[in-house]
């Protein structure tokens, strides 16, 4: 079965409005008329009105890095589903590996926050992946899977289809190490095969499993060919048109 890869930029805590829009700007004509894969920015909550009108008509999606699992309610600084909605996200992070190391993000609040994503019809990127002492430790495949099984909970397969999966192995992000091709397809499949065993073969062969890890123009396209590997999440790399238009059109 085909996938239809997606290129993710997640922009982290950069860019004020103006830098936004001025990427949108020049990021727009670059990848006009591209369909092979889907195109999706991730900026910061405060940027989100202006980058989704500044891509308003476009082959770009543009999603929130984080939501709130409740719906609404007294949770100072958070976003919810129905606000990102009505400013015309269409998708989120949820449980990146920044949010598990320094907001104290769980299995059990990456769950709960798949469940309200999926109920609002919001496409959900789960992100999963091992810190270096555990893929040093041998215990790569325990962590993905003890994950996917977290994140999965009471998901039911005719549910699942909007969701995707983004491996992100810890230690290579941000650090400029990066997972060989051969190391990245290896988990992937063992992603895969635990998603089908919770939600049967055809709906592992469909879902979208993304590579993140210091993707960059230079090691996109060996990355990017492995079967397994259904796109990428981009983070330093996709602060910079030209740079990101190079990953997108690997």
């Amino acid at each position: 079965m085909a996938r239809k890869a997606l290129i993710a930029a997640n922009w982290k805590m950069y860019k004020t409005p103006v830098e936004a829009k001025a990427f949108v700007d020049a990021f727009l004509p670059l990848v006009a008329g591209h369909t092979r894969d889907e195109i999706a920015l991730f900026p910061s909550p405060v940027l989100l009105p202006s980058v989704i009108f500044a891509a308003k008509g476009s082959n770009v999606a543009i999603g929130a890095q984080n939501i709130h699992f409740a719906e609404e309610g007294a949770y100072t600084g958070e976003t919810s589903v129905g606000q990102l909605i009505a400013i015309g996200g269409t998708h989120t992070l949820i449980g990146h590996s920044e949010r598990r190391q320094y907001f104290a993000e769980t299995d059990e609040i990456v769950n709960k926050k798949l469940h309200t994503a999926l109920k609002h019809k919001i496409v959900p990127i789960v992100c999963i992946g091992e810190v270096l002492a555990e893929r040093e430790a041998g215990k790569t495949a325990e962590v993905l899977i003890m994950q996917i099984n977290g994140a999965f909970a009471g998901i039911t397969a005719e549910a699942a289809a909007p969701i995707v999966i983004a491996y992100e192995p810890v230690w290579a992000i941000g650090t400029g190490k990066t997972a060989t091709p051969e190391m990245a397809a290896d988990a992937h499949k063992i992603i895969r095969a635990e998603v089908a065993k919770l939600l049967g073969a055809p709906v592992a062969a469909a879902m979208r499993i993304l590579y993140g890890g210091s993707v960059k123009p230079d090691n996109a396209t060996s990355l990017l060919s492995q079967e397994e590997i259904d796109g990428a999440l981009v983070g330093g790399a996709s602060l910079k048109p030209d740079s990101f238009t190079a990953i997108v059109k690997y």
